[in-house]
């Protein structure tokens, strides 16, 4: 006997739902403005078109934005849906207890394995803990609504100011509506060891509209995870994912960054992403893109201060009809800072990967020394990778280089492995697992750089 599940219908991004959120938020009166003044601004908006140049790759038709809204919370004794992070990428390695039922009911950290933990579903906090000892070494980490008002000298000259919140409809619905979003603040020469982890799921016909923002204070050290899994059975009623983040590393800080989007096939994608880095700062930014109907992402590094430092690494697979848009910028600020940026995608079966980057150099910005890659591997002959890759420079003292390949696997590989008793799966596997070597090779976190290998592997299928 067959059964289906039974979404219940929400309500509207309107100002009743936004006036729902705000009664239940314990924001503060300034956090709260800027939450009406981004409304005020996505009343007037419409949804992005072809005409703008980061989104002429990027078919909204079958978008509908009346059919999403704020999800409420779970009655009190309800259970959590079952299986929400079934897909999530590292939480298996990470979890000295399984995150897989979102359990509410707090546990210490205890392991020296994660210095704190977050967890939301459908915009709903369900975990939000801190190390002791790192909270009595004054960092700050948790939920936005608690630590705003408790410490707005930390995160108000920050928050919503590092990304564009008015840019387009997609944005100012974030900035109006954003829910179960994260904090993080490392005083000065804090050196946080273990990792802190931070995941969003989504139910079936869910919505995630969760912000995070990273400040690392002067010679401050941490490792931040991110993860967004869920969205219900492939074939499902999907979901839909507005966010941000915002970064920003301070004088000598170092931040290893990690984003891993891994929504189930039916979840459409929207994020903005930017960090600022400033004098001698350094930012290692790892993305990882695997899921989602469609993703539209816009991911960007400024160089504020001489001598800033940021290294991005992206790893894309992408199967079935997925259509991933990925828009990156290197923006050079300041004199004597270095970028470096490699992105490697593989695509099988009818699936498309546009990647589109700017290296974008200032007058002020001398001695730049500035680089961007993107590679593709096309496992079948109806997938499609667009890659565009650019510069703007308006110094004359840079050393900026820049390129981007898409090719086929060789067969005479695939013969080659076949020969010495593989399976054609199992060469297929293979030659990807060489393909993407040299950015894992990249990755300073061990547990990103094998969940990352495994989560891909289990996708590949023959080569078409």
């Amino acid at each position: 006997m067959s059964t289906s599940t039974v979404i219940p219908s929400a309500p509207a991004f309107d100002r009743d739902s936004l006036d729902r959120l705000v009664g239940s938020s314990a924001l503060p009166e300034w956090a709260i403005d800027a939450r009406r003044q981004a409304f005020e601004r996505f009343g007037s908006l419409a949804l992005p078109d072809r005409r703008n140049e980061n989104w002429m790759r990027t078919d909204l038709r079958l978008f509908k934005p009346k059919a999403w809204g704020p999800r409420p919370a779970p009655a009190e004794g309800d259970a959590a849906p079952e299986g929400l992070l079934a897909p999530a990428i590292l939480s298996g390695d990470l979890a000295d207890d399984s995150y897989a039922d979102f359990e509410v009911a707090a546990k210490p950290v205890g392991s020296a394995t994660l210095g704190g933990r977050f967890a939301a579903v459908d915009g709903h906090v369900v975990r939000d803990e801190l190390d002791p000892a790192l909270a009595a070494q004054g960092v700050v980490f948790g939920a936005s609504d608690r630590l705003l008002a408790a410490h707005p000298e930390l995160f108000r000259p920050h928050w919503f100011s590092v990304i564009d919140s008015e840019c387009d409809w997609f944005a100012a619905l974030h900035a109006a509506f954003h829910a179960a979003s994260v904090v993080l603040y490392v005083p000065p020469r804090v050196r946080i060891a273990a990792p802190l982890h931070v995941i969003s799921g989504i139910s079936e016909g869910g919505v995630d509209t969760s912000h995070v923002l990273v400040v690392l204070d002067e010679g401050a050290e941490a490792t931040v995870l991110t993860e967004t899994a869920g969205g219900g059975p492939a074939g499902g009623a999907g979901g839909f994912h507005c966010g941000g983040t915002e970064i920003v590393v301070g004088r000598g800080g170092l931040l290893r960054m990690v984003n891993l989007q891994n929504w189930n096939t039916g979840v459409w994608h929207l994020a903005r992403q930017r960090a600022v880095v400033h004098e001698n700062g350094r930012l290692q930014w790892t993305l990882g893109a695997l899921g989602s109907r469609l993703s539209q992402v816009a991911q960007d590094v400024a160089l504020v201060g001489r001598g800033a430092d940021a290294q991005v690494n992206g790893v894309m697979f992408t199967e079935g009809r997925q259509h991933l848009v990925y828009n990156t910028l290197q923006h050079h600020e300041a004199p004597s800072c270095r970028s470096d940026l490699l992105y490697k995608g593989a695509l099988q079966d009818r699936s498309r990967l546009v990647w589109r980057g700017m290296i974008k150099v200032d007058k002020a910005a001398q001695k730049t020394n500035g680089y961007q890659r993107n590679d593709n591997l096309m496992l079948s002959n109806e997938a499609r990778a667009d890659s565009i890759p650019g510069l703007e420079i308006e110094a004359d003292d840079v050393r900026c280089t820049h390129g981007a390949t898409s090719g086929r696997v060789d067969a005479e590989q695939i013969f080659y492995c076949m020969a010495r008793g593989l399976s054609a799966d199992e060469a297929a596997r293979l030659v990807v697992a060489g393909f993407f070597q040299q950015v894992f090779d990249r990755i300073t976190i061990p547990q990103v750089r094998e969940a990352l290998a495994r989560a891909i592997s289990s996708r590949i299928r023959r080569i078409t």
